[in-house]
This record gives structure tokens, C-alpha cells and sequence, in this order.
């Protein structure tokens, strides 16, 4: 079997970890990663000579979401994941729920809306159209749980349970096109629940919670599904070359617990994210009442009392 259609033949020996690791770049993701990189680092680098401060940490967590997809799109594991359904698995699980994890935290749209220009009145420019964007109906409906939770529920058993997949698999353009889905899916599903950058849709902090549950449990199901089924699923992986030294059914069961253990690991990074969030945001909204009590001598606590004083006297 040849996917002469990726660029490459199959003929590749048994996978290793150094193997896996060796620089074999897709140049979509390649491209698209630098760019990344380079339009971060000039929106920080912006801000830094108008004299104003970015967390350095939000910038690590970004460069580190960026790495995460060239590792796994412009390395060898790509072009193993194309003969190994569990090397798959692995570039769908980092791509789809670790990069944006990492992408969300470095607040890329908040930055962009920092660093670019104001346009003239009656003009639109860059950031004009972005602040369009996300008070658009569209984004109030990608960001909708409804919407988001389904999505990511059909990318695993709509894909890999139907012939879509091994059409995508077929042509270099099919497949981009899937990890890149992969990764948008990702980035909609999380940014509601624990993204830093402002959205149409941000619930409290339980119903977040609630939100980053509410798929994982079909995650998990898909990849015990995997892992205890008695032939091999998809059709692409169902002949894996001869020079892999592999067979089908251990690697779809290997696929399997890689699906599974990531509907774990995700979801207690996230969780953690949250709860951080969530403690901040309890403390910046302390503070300000704090301020505001210095300012109006704690009017609030004086009105507080003042009822209670209202009360006890009726009650005599």
C-alpha cells in the first residue's frame, strides 16, 4: 500500500521514539507555525516599546502550544501516522486537546486586540473586524455548548466510524484539512470553558466545569471502544506495512488506550486552569470592593447595619 498521494511510501522500519522524532516538516504546518510565532512575538514585542507589560508566562504558553503542533505535524510521527493508527492517535490527541489548551492560555486574541491600531472613525481595520468577529451570531454559535460539545463527540465517531476518514486519509489536502479541524475543534471546545481571551459566550465557573465534563465520558467510551474491539475498524490502518512489524488489532487496541488516557489528562490540566481562574477572579473581585469601600467609607457595610438596626427596632 502507497500513499503516493502524501509525498511518501511506507516502506518505513519499526517505529521508535528517536525515529518518531526526527525533523520531517509538513510545510502547511510548518508555515503556519513560524507564522504564528513571528505574529505573537511582534504584538508583544508592540506593546513592550508603546511601555506596556505582557505576562511572559502567557508568552511561554503559547510558544508552547505552537511547539506541541510542529511535533507532531513536522516531525516523522506524521509520517507514521499514517501507516500506525496509534501514532494517529497520538497527533489527533495533542493537536485537538493539548495545543489549544496552550494556545488559550497565552490569550492570543487578547493581545492581538491590544497591539493593533485603532482605525480612523468610520473605518474598519484589523482590529475592528476582529472585535466584528467575536460579537458575530457566528461565534455566539460555535462557542455554544450545544454546538461545541456535539462537535467534539461527532469529530470521533463521525470520523472514524464512517468512511469520511479513510477519504481524508487519501490525499495530502484531505488530510490537513482533518488535522486542522482537529485543532479548531479543540480551540472552540475549551475557549468557553477556561480560554483568557473575551467571548460571546463565558458561563460561571460551575457551569464551566459542568461544560468540560459533559464530553468526557464519550471520549472515553470511544477509546474503551477501541481497545476492546475483536478486528481492526478503520479501514486505512487495517493492513499496516510488513516492514512495521506490527499488527493491526494490537495497534487499533494501542490507539484505543491513547484515546482513553487523554480524556483524563486534559481534563484535570483544564481543571486545574479553572480552578486557578476561578480563585483570581474572587480575589480581584474582592479587592475591588475593597477600593470601593475605601472610597465611599464602606457605604454598603453602613447600609447593611442600618437594616439590621431598622429590623431589631420593628421587633421591640
Amino acid at each position: 500500500m502507497d500513499h503516493s498521494g502524501h509525498g511518501m511510501t511506507t516502506d518505513l522500519p519499526p517505529f521508535t521514539l528517536g525515529r518518531g522524532l526526527e525533523f520531517s516538516p509538513d510545510l502547511f504546518f510548518l508555515v503556519g507555525c513560524l507564522a504564528a510565532l513571528a505574529l505573537y512575538g511582534w504584538a508583544v514585542a508592540r506593546l513592550r516599546r508603546r511601555g506596556d507589560a505582557w505576562p511572559v508566562a502567557r508568552t511561554v504558553l503559547f510558544t508552547a502550544g505552537v511547539l506541541t503542533i510542529a511535533l507532531v505535524m513536522c516531525t516523522k510521527l506524521n509520517d507514521y501516522g499514517m501507516v500506525m493508527f496509534s501514532v494517529h492517535m497520538v497527533q489527533h490527541m495533542v493537536i485537538s486537546m493539548v495545543s489549544p489548551i496552550l494556545l488559550l492560555l497565552g490569550a492570543p486574541v487578547t493581545l492581538a486586540l491590544r497591539a493593533l491600531p485603532v482605525a480612523g472613525r468610520g473605518s474598519l481595520g484589523p482590529r475592528e473586524l476582529l472585535l466584528k468577529l467575536l460579537h458575530s451570531r457566528y461565534t455566539r454559535i460555535v462557542t455554544h455548548p450545544a454546538f461545541t460539545i456535539s462537535m467534539f463527540i461527532a469529530s470521533l465517531y463521525g470520523l472514524y466510524f464512517t468512511s469520511l476518514f479513510d477519504t481524508l486519509m487519501a490525499s495530502k489536502p484531505g488530510h490537513i484539512a482533518m488535522m486542522v479541524h482537529f485543532l479548531m475543534v479543540g480551540l472552540v471546545f475549551f475557549w468557553p470553558i477556561m480560554g483568557v481571551d473575551p467571548g460571546p459566550h463565558r458561563p460561571g465557573y460551575v457551569m464551566r466545569m459542568l461544560e468540560l465534563f459533559a464530553g468526557m465520558p464519550f471520549h472515553a467510551f470511544f477509546g474503551i471502544a477501541m481497545m476492546m474491539a475483536t478486528q481492526p475498524m478503520v479501514e486505512a490502518y487495517k493492513n499496516p506495512p510488513a516492514s512495521l512489524g506490527i499488527d493491526a488489532l494490537a495497534d487499533q487496541n494501542a490507539a484505543g488506550g491513547i484515546a482513553w488516557a487523554f480524556s483524563e489528562i486534559p481534563s484535570v490540566l483544564v481543571l486545574i486552569a479553572l480552578v486557578y481562574q476561578w480563585y483570581h477572579s474572587e480575589q480581584r473581585q474582592a479587592a475591588r470592593k475593597d477600593r470601593q469601600a475605601d472610597r465611599d467609607g464602606d457605604k454598603e457595610l453602613t447600609e447593611y447595619n442600618a437594616y439590621l438596626a431598622s429590623l431589631q427596632a420593628r421587633g421591640r
